[in-house]
């Protein structure tokens, strides 16, 4: 009867040191299946300061050595010219992009001693000899490509008060007539009815 406690206790001894490592091996398996399984889901999103947390539970180096502030001053400022530098490159290149001019008319280069031209309506010509012009605007924004509308008047000059309210006119630019006046009647493209 001992010699078969004996067998048992043997057989029962190579039985547990086999559960012991297949214990082992599932305790190490979920770690190199976690990230298989981390493979197949997305990473979870952590903000910056989570993973530097992690990254410094992980760290298991020695600590630099203390810096002075002068040393730690001296880095920020080198790090400083190195961003700034970034940025100056990041905006020469945007600058350059701006230069490229997409679809659309580009505007007229202006030449010196060549009059301006415009076209508006007469929103006022009760002064004598003076007609006051509305010119309205419309253009695409740069950035936004929205179309955007504005106005601008005008004063100019009309000799024969030919002008009335609600006509349509075009202008040229000319010297200073008066205080606001630097413009003056052409012609009348179209009466108002």
């Amino acid at each position: 009867m001992a010699a078969e406690e004996e067998k048992d206790e043997t057989a029962e001894a190579p039985a547990e040191e086999a559960a012991e490592g297949a214990a082992a091996e599932e305790a190490a398996a979920p770690e190199a299946a976690a990230p298989e399984a981390d493979a197949g889901e997305p990473a979870e999103q952590l903000s910056p300061k989570q993973l530097r947390k992690r990254r410094r539970a992980q760290h298991k180096g020695e600590a630099r050595p203390p810096r002075t502030p002068e040393e730690r001053a001296a880095v920020r400022k080198a790090e400083r010219a190195r961003k700034a530098e970034l940025r100056r490159k990041r905006r020469a290149a945007a600058r350059a992009n701006k230069g490229e001019r997409r679809e659309g008319t580009p505007p007229r280069e202006r030449k010196p001693g060549v009059r301006r031209y415009r076209q508006g309506t007469v929103v006022s010509a009760k002064p004598d000899k003076t007609i006051t012009v509305r010119v309205d605007i419309v253009r695409r924004h740069r950035r936004y490509e929205k179309v955007v509308r504005t106005s601008t008047t005008l004063h100019a000059h009309d000799e024969r008060n030919e002008a009335h309210e609600g006509d349509v006119v075009r202008v040229v630019e000319s010297r200073p007539l008066s205080r606001t006046k630097r413009w003056r009647l052409v012609e009348i493209l179209e009466r108002a009815r």
